[in-house]
């Protein structure tokens, strides 16, 4: 795994101008965090305000089209958000898959549009609550995986994958940390098979339902390599204690 644990905050729709005093403020405490990799993914309004007000930390898209241009009315390329300053790519989020019925092929063609354009991704899988009640959830797991995640050796550095258990974001339930583990072993080995060696180096992020409070234990769970953050990311004070939570993990 990387060194430094990774900390992403996606806003979703959230954010106006206002907000861009917390992206300052997170900024200015990541000068001083060295030991964490910190990202922001705000909505496409604010990708190119954020980067000019945090020019520290990571700044990203939530979401970007397949094609890099067209008839596509309330799209937004992987180009243009590169061009808006981006530097990555979230797809295959929870809720693209469920809200707007994104297929794995669909998302695999968002992540190497991204990859096209110059940017990294953010590869989102997990299980609904009732495919881990029904004993699937690695298999569905593995299929996103397969189906969702470009391949290619020379690409596993620009790849990201974010362990999302659909059940957990958004409702305040979390998986044991025991779970977390198992599950994030399991993907880690699904990357050897698919990029080889480099797949032993690519990042693990957790994300559902991560706070301040339950923030290191989280991140001490096997094979974690950061966490993919939502609501606890909308404001500094809150995305800080994850931030130094994650810093503290270094410490141990």
């Amino acid at each position: 795994m990387s060194e430094r644990p990774y900390i992403v905050g996606n806003w979703k729709m959230h954010g106006t101008r206002a907000m861009l005093a917390e992206a300052r403020a997170i900024d200015r405490a990541a000068e001083r965090l060295i030991k964490v990799e910190v990202a922001l993914a705000p909505p496409f309004t604010l990708i190119h305000a954020c980067r000019k007000e945090a020019t520290l930390i990571g700044i990203g898209a939530q979401d970007v089209h397949p094609a890099d241009g067209g008839a596509h009315t309330g799209d937004v390329s992987a180009a243009m958000a590169k061009d808006a300053g981006a530097g990555f790519a979230i797809v295959g989020h929870s809720e693209r898959r469920a809200d707007h019925k994104e297929s794995n092929a669909l998302v695999k063609q968002k992540a190497e549009a991204a990859i096209e354009a110059g940017m990294n991704v953010i590869v989102c899988v997990g299980e609904t609550e009732d495919q881990r009640d029904e004993g699937k959830a690695e298999d569905v797991v593995a299929r996103q995986l397969a189906g969702s995640v470009p391949t290619g050796e020379e690409l596993a550095e620009k790849i990201t994958v974010a362990y999302e258990p659909v059940w957990a974001i958004g409702t305040g339930r979390t998986p044991t940390v025991d779970d977390i583990g198992t599950m994030h072993r399991h993907i880690r080995g699904k990357l050897v098979d698919m990029f080889g060696e480099a797949g032993e180096a690519m990042r693990i992020l957790y994300g559902g339902s991560v706070k301040p409070d339950n923030a290191a234990e989280l991140l001490a769970a096997d094979e974690v390599g950061g966490a993919l953050v939502g609501g606890a990311s909308l404001t500094a004070e809150s995305f800080l204690g994850i931030i130094v939570a994650a810093a503290e993990t270094e410490d141990d």
